[in-house]
């Protein structure tokens, strides 16, 4: 809480510095429909431009897990919205699930190709030399965990996305996170899953053309920012939000690169036991989230996002499916702190670069200032808190210490919530009018070398 209220006092210097006195001049600007003639850009020109480098990044970059076998394509659409607009309002908690789905992708590729280096050499022992030749022929793709290929991220995606269907009785029963699949095989409940990399891409929808016009789309939003800094022209709030979500969307892009993009059929793994399976993970709903109501519906995606608890609502427990927010283990938490916190700084301090934007009023001003600071140093706070949490340990703690560990990080999150609200805002008020120059193009022949 100390470090809390120090930081605090230690952001109003800097929010206060610098700033112009505004009282006794008119700042200079152009209303939204004074656009002049004689300039090709207009305010449709940039809400186009900044709209489909959005678009273009959040929908290449979400890579949902699989849906249930009975759900429509509205429904599968809206999630996919859904999740579009939280890569929107909070695009460093995309990168926190995507970072803990690849740390988790790359743990069960591990776990299985250790599971198959096992049953290999079991197999080795007990059949003849031409035998063990034909059956490293027959699972040549299927290697062990000291550096042959083997199960790959991609089948550590594909399991943790809800890429294994059980069938019971040639009836299908519910999807098996990767651990329950592990526990299964090697009680010989069910026969390892033998399926290629090739194989689960083909199941994928995404492809190399509408990742690189994504990716082109960021690249010329980007060339044209950098292009009307070098000629002085002005930026716009909107440009510079979403260059920061654009360019943090492409991080989490990144992570989730080997993950496959719009699967809708996994694949199926017969129950072979007498014995009918347990509960499965994903057959049971969260009855602490169905107790909040509404209250939690409303937090728990910024739960499940950050990875503190991952919860199984009613619906995905009706299909038995991953949960949308899901598909994720417990595996490097503090590498994943440390990752979310840095991408959230970085989300801060790219809406910094409107720090000498010319607002009309003087309030509006310094409140982006304070905006852009808050959500900076907001994950440095949250990382020493919840970091701390994490080294120590929760059970290791004194009662009253967790209290106001807890009671920080409500704080520090409450605080950066209300400085993005507060920068939606000053973003969206903006447009009403614009300063000289916005609506100025880049003279791409300047930078033609000539004689």
């Amino acid at each position: 809480m100390t470090l809390l209220l120090c930081a605090l006092l230690l952001c109003v210097p800097f929010v206060g510095a610098s700033l112009p006195s505004l009282n006794d001049t008119n700042t200079r600007t152009l209303d939204a429909s004074e656009c002049p003639s004689c300039n090709t850009r207009t305010l449709w020109d940039i809400l186009l431009s900044c709209g489909l480098t959005i678009f273009a990044c959040t929908w290449s970059a979400v890579h949902t897990n699989i849906p249930g076998r009975d759900e429509g394509r509205a429904t599968i659409t809206s999630r996919r919205l859904f999740i579009m607009i939280m890569a929107l309002i909070a695009p460093e908690l995309m990168i926190t699930w995507a970072t803990r789905q690849f740390f988790s992708a790359r743990a069960t590729a591990k776990e299985f190709n250790d599971e198959f280096a096992v049953r290999l050499g079991q197999f080795r022992d007990r059949q003849a030399i031409w035998e063990s030749k034909l059956a490293a022929a027959l699972l040549g793709d299927i290697p062990n965990s000291s550096g042959n290929s083997g199960w790959t991220v991609t089948h550590g995606f594909f399991a943790w996305m809800g890429g294994f269907m059980l069938y019971v009785d040639g009836e299908p029963r519910g999807t098996l996170d990767p651990d329950e699949l592990l526990v299964f095989v090697r009680s010989g409940s069910v026969d390892m899953p033998v399926i290629s990399q090739v194989e689960i891409e083909d199941r994928g929808k995404g492809d190399g053309l509408s990742k690189g016009i994504a990716l082109l789309q960021l690249a010329w939003f980007f060339v044209q920012l950098v292009a009307r800094y070098a000629q002085n022209l002005p930026i716009t709030l909107l440009e510079i939000d979403t260059l920061a979500a654009a360019a943090l969307t492409c991080v989490a892009y990144s992570l989730w690169w080997k993950k496959p993009k719009d699967v809708r059929c996994p694949y199926i793994v017969y129950w072979k036991a007498e014995n009918q399976p347990c509960l499965l993970t994903y057959e049971d709903a969260d009855l602490y989230r169905v107790g909040l109501g509404r209250v939690n519906s409303f937090i728990y995606p910024f739960i499940s996002l950050t990875g503190i608890r991952v919860f199984i609502s009613p619906r995905a427990a009706r299909f038995r499916r991953v949960p949308s927010l899901g598909g994720y283990g417990e595996h490097h938490d503090k590498i994943v702190l440390l990752v979310g916190c840095f991408s959230g700084m970085v989300f801060g301090a790219i809406h910094c670069l409107g720090w000498n934007y010319l607002f009309q009023i003087h309030t509006e001003h310094m409140l982006w200032r304070a905006a852009s600071l808050g959500i900076a140093c907001a994950p440095v706070l949250l990382f020493l808190d919840v970091g701390l949490i994490l080294w120590v340990g929760y059970g290791n703690m004194s009662d009253l210490h967790n209290i106001i560990a807890l009671f920080s990080a409500i704080i520090i999150a409450f605080i950066y919530f209300v400085a993005r609200v507060t920068l939606i805002v000053l973003m969206i008020l903006s447009l009403r009018s614009l300063p000289l120059g916005v609506y100025d193009t880049v003279a791409w022949t300047t930078f033609i070398p000539h004689l």
